[in-house]
């Protein structure tokens, strides 16, 4: 499966499922980037990410995580 920067809830997926413990808003937007670009399968690339696209997946995670609670 190839994930890109528009599929949040895939991300949001992936990243609750590697980090099940982690609070989404104490995560630096370094971290997150270098997470996301590590997920199997996502095919963006650094150049593309921008401070909005990681807010989004940085809410969609928080949602996962809310869910999960």
């Amino acid at each position: 499966m190839q994930l890109g920067w528009n599929d949040l809830d895939d991300i949001a997926i992936a990243l609750y499922e590697r980090f099940p413990g982690k609070d989404p808003l104490q995560v630096r937007f370094t971290d997150l980037l270098d997470w996301v670009l590590e997920i199997e399968g996502f095919t963006g690339t650094r150049e593309e990410s921008t401070e909005g696209k990681l807010e989004a997946i940085q809410m969609a995670w928080l949602e996962e995580y809310k869910d999960n609670q």
